[in-house]
């Protein structure tokens, strides 16, 4: 099971590139914002960190969306490693991620936690004219929308609308 903090990473990364009021944005369009964004995220503020999220958000954004397959983003783990160290109560873990990629890495790896503990759990939002991503915690696994105050509701009044619009007559 994922942690809050890194299914935050994950979704706060995909949802990097939102549309608003039929303009597309890019949180991490240049360094500054990228170096911002990761800082926020607890992750290290580097150049070469930015560049990799950048390459991991668009991956990782075309597997939700099930435009690619998860060999895409093997790249992005090369080099994560577990190590073990034994103490008093055992055995620990430590995350050995690599360096210049570490964000992307930890980001790949909440989506494979995901892709397994939940699965299709993680999906775009199901308005159309939105790219933005939710992660289902509903028990029933239907939530549609990444917000039902936005996008729920602009789909349910459009749906409404086209069910009770008046016909034309020709």
């Amino acid at each position: 099971m994922t942690d809050e903090a890194d299914e935050a990473l994950l979704l706060d990364l995909l949802n990097t590139t939102p549309v608003i009021d039929g303009v597309s944005l890019d949180d991490l369009a240049d360094a500054a914002a990228g170096m911002a964004w990761l800082a926020a995220h607890g992750q290290q503020a580097a150049e070469d960190e930015w560049l990799a999220l950048l390459d991991a958000r668009s991956a990782l954004q075309s597997l939700v969306r099930g435009e690619e397959a998860p060999a895409s983003v093997g790249r992005l783990v090369d080099g994560v490693s577990y190590r073990p160290a034994l103490d008093a109560d055992g055995l620990t873990w430590t995350l050995d991620l690599p360096a210049g990629r570490s964000a992307a890495a930890r980001a790949v790896l909440v989506w494979d936690t995901l892709r397994v503990s939940s699965p299709g759990r993680l999906r775009p939002c199901a308005n159309p004219e939105c790219r933005r991503f939710l992660v289902d915690h509903s028990k029933s696994n239907s939530a549609r929308w990444c917000s039902m105050a936005i996008c729920g509701n602009r789909m349910k009044a459009r749906r409404h609308y086209e069910r009770n619009k008046p016909s034309r007559a020709g």
